[in-house]
């Protein structure tokens, strides 16, 4: 007679190494298609970035459009951790969240080349670009008008909310893609420069106060501002 209790195995050795093997093809395809595209970044360079043949590559993944949404849900995935912060929280987020940029430059460098060549009608990241797009826009305005309700910020009329967060997505966007282009630009000081100053200016306070409320929250994160980079200096950039 059986005790009930559920044996725990470790996965088997062939299905380990196909994870890995997949794991592997997401990751070069990311660098490859955020640095070539979709259209310019072949199955045969992903290939070679990790010593294998095209043909292993279709039999993971089956098609290189396939590949593609394997490689976006991967950044999906990465960069929702900003996800579950509320209010001016959820803007603040994406202070830390420009460090792992930092950390891995592919992963926004794709996005920001799929976001360009998905422009066209035909592209076959276009409605996962799309979606995304009306997802940040839709978080957004929703923790705005929740940092609203909970008496962080006055109210604002709707046109404002909207033209707010458009502005916020423009700078974030126009800052990254700047970043890649310069990477002596300091993205992380930067961006921590304009989410202070768009909160000081929803809560009518001064910058001053509201850096140090950024740098509680992000010290309860293990993140600060480099020491050598001053306002003065993240401003100028």
């Amino acid at each position: 007679m059986t005790s009930g209790k559920v044996r725990k195995t470790k996965p088997r050795a062939p299905y380990r190494a196909g994870v890995k093997r997949r794991r592997q093809i997401v990751e070069a395809a990311t660098v490859v298609f955020g640095q070539y595209g979709y259209n310019g970044g072949s199955l045969r360079s992903i290939a070679e970035m990790i010593e294998t043949t095209p043909a292993t590559l279709l039999q993971h993944f089956g098609s290189k459009e396939l590949l593609l949404v394997a490689v976006l849900e991967h950044w999906n995935a990465a960069s929702s951790q900003i996800e579950g912060e509320r209010g001016l929280s959820a803007f603040r987020a994406n202070i830390p969240l420009m460090r792992y940029h930092i950390e891995h430059p592919g992963l926004i460098q794709l996005f920001l080349t799929m976001s360009i060549e998905a422009t066209q009608p035909d592209h076959p990241a276009r409605p996962f670009i799309a979606a995304r797009q009306q997802h940040t826009r839709r978080h957004m305005t929703e923790e705005l008008r929740s940092a609203i309700t909970a008496d962080e910020i006055p109210p604002m009329p709707p046109e404002v909310i909207d033209r707010e967060v458009s502005l916020m997505i423009g700078v974030l966007d126009g800052v990254e893609l700047g970043w890649l282009t310069d990477p002596s630009i300091d993205l992380y000081g930067v961006v921590r420069h304009h989410i202070d100053e768009a909160i000081a200016r929803w809560s009518h306070r001064p910058v001053e106060e509201v850096r140090s409320e950024t740098d509680i929250y992000l010290a309860t994160r293990g993140e600060t501002l480099p020491v050598d980079v001053s306002v003065e200096q993240a401003s100028s950039a």
